[in-house]
């Protein structure tokens, strides 16, 4: 089994920094790609960042500027920096990792989810 716990979120000012980690936990053989997603109230989940296992990087048009995204391979975490940090930053933030268990089969796992609340 499988686990991805994120950390770090909370409320914050605008113009202000936060930084979410995310840690995958279990059974892990191979970890592919990682990322960030969000979604604020009443709209649909939007991609906010991705990693690969080589650290190429893909952000949303967006927020290319403000955030960033990192990953340690070697304690399976992924990072994202938040900067300059608006009210329309506001939303759930959910971690995700495509990861192969035992054997040389990905598959897509999703954290809980953590809030992230800008305040203007």
């Amino acid at each position: 089994q499988v686990q991805l716990v994120e950390s770090g979120g909370g409320l914050v000012q605008a113009g202000g920094s936060v930084r979410l980690s995310c840690a995958a936990s279990g059974s892990i053989f191979s970890i592919n790609a990682m990322g960030w997603y969000r979604q604020a109230p009443g709209k649909q989940r939007e991609l906010v960042a991705t990693i690969t296992s080589g650290s190429r990087t893909k952000y949303a048009d967006s927020l290319k500027g403000r955030f960033t995204i990192s990953r340690d391979n070697a304690k399976n975490t992924v990072s994202l920096q938040m900067n300059s940090l608006k009210p329309e930053d506001t939303a759930v933030y959910y971690c995700t990792a495509s990861i192969a268990g035992s054997s040389w089969s990905y598959h897509d796992y999703w954290g809980q989810g953590i809030q992230v609340t800008v305040s203007s």
